[in-house]
């Protein structure tokens, strides 16, 4: 069976921070100055090799555009604005397209955001993390909490109805009532979308070398049930692990990944997934380094490899969308069988981690609360058959 070819978005990476947090894993460098001239036209160079790499295979409209970090925000106006002229030059876009763009709470980030709004940029997704100033210093965030309502209310000024904002629990030694009242200082800001997560200590940061102490796991799941119930009362839908959203703003990049769509990628160690027109599906990773990648965009390409196991990525991103996945949308993706698909995970519907309605794959409550053992019971389902 050869899948239908999935919608298509662009990633965009900047690897630059002011500072590097602590908790951060993610491909981010601290630089005092940033080579916008220089990382615009290697970002070009970047998706112009992927265009000549990929001819034929790219004419579906992008639907959405994420610009992640690092910290993106540091970039100027301008930046964008050329960027987006360049991306809308090379690659068909969506009417509606989405566009996202990182941003920290800084004072110089936040004085940017009418000019991001000309640019193109139609979404924010700020990185408040926490409304608790001793928490901010643990955490590395060079913010205060006044700065964050500051840089709510510069995004509202200049247009941006649709927001996301980053905030964290289970940081150290916080209690419940300090976790709730975070939340809760977030919904006053009536955000269109929070981003609600569980602080993961992760290798390779410096929490992973000196571990902070966390509330244990009862403690996590009274301050999540406590906190689901809120954001509830308050508007905010749960539609996926840890994202909440007002009517009609749910990301919709991020819902790509997680419905298994495509996703191309430019930028110093951004990942990259296509299904091509003969159904196999790629997955591409680009240089890590940025001097690296400044010296040579056109050459970035690293580890092109095929998925093996499209039926357990599938249900890797789908089941951590609290309405799952229906069984023949699954199938379609991943080019398995429904009836394979039902007897490989209805071992999980009797420990009451799926929902037993075999047509939509869903978690339950339970299920989602560890959907990380429900994933490791799926590998081994699959190891085995």
């Amino acid at each position: 069976m050869t899948p239908e070819r999935p919608p298509l978005a662009l990633y965009v990476h900047v690897p630059w921070c002011v500072r590097k947090c602590p908790y951060c894993d993610f491909n981010s460098h601290q630089r005092d100055t940033l080579p916008e001239t220089q990382y615009l036209d290697a970002l070009l160079a970047d998706l112009d090799a992927d265009r000549r790499w990929l001819e034929g295979e790219l004419d579906r409209p992008v639907v959405s555009i994420f610009i992640g970090g690092g910290t993106p925000s540091l970039m100027s106006a301008d930046f964008y604005r050329r960027l987006l002229d360049g991306l809308r030059q090379r690659l068909p876009m969506a009417n509606d397209v989405e566009i996202t763009l990182e941003a920290n709470p800084g004072t110089v980030e936040a004085g940017r955001f009418e000019g991001f709004r000309e640019a193109g940029i139609n979404r924010l997704s700020i990185g408040v993390q926490s409304f608790d100033p001793g928490q901010l210093a643990a955490l590395g965030r060079i913010h205060g909490p006044e700065e964050a309502r500051r840089a709510v209310a510069l995004a509202r000024a200049a247009g941006f109805d649709n927001f996301n904002l980053d905030l964290m629990h289970a940081l150290p030694g916080q209690t419940p009532a300090q976790a709730l009242a975070d939340l809760q200082a977030a919904i006053e800001l009536s955000p269109a979308h929070l981003s609600w997560y569980e602080l993961t200590i992760e290798p390779n940061t410096a929490f992973y070398r000196a571990p902070p102490t966390q509330p244990d796991e009862d403690t996590m799941a009274d301050i999540e049930e406590q906190g689901f119930a809120l954001l509830r009362r308050h508007g905010y839908e749960r539609y996926e692990v840890s994202a909440f959203a007002r009517p009609d703003r749910r990301c919709r990049h991020n819902l790509n990944y997680w419905r298994f769509g495509d996703y191309l990628a430019i930028g110093a160690g951004a990942h990259g997934k296509l299904t091509r027109r003969d159904g196999q599906r790629l997955r591409y990773q680009k240089t890590r380094q940025p001097e690296a990648y400044l010296r040579t965009p056109e050459q970035t390409r690293r580890s092109i490899t095929a998925i093996e196991d499209p039926l357990f990525e599938a249900l890797m991103n789908a089941l951590r969308l609290t309405n799952g996945v229906p069984s023949c949308t699954l199938s379609q993706n991943s080019g398995v069988d429904q009836e394979r698909i039902a007897a490989l995970l209805a071992p999980l519907r009797e420990r009451d981690l799926l929902q037993p309605d075999p047509d939509q794959i869903v978690c339950t409550a339970l299920g989602l609360r560890h959907l990380n053992t429900v994933l490791a019971l799926i590998g081994e389902s699959l190891s085995a058959s």
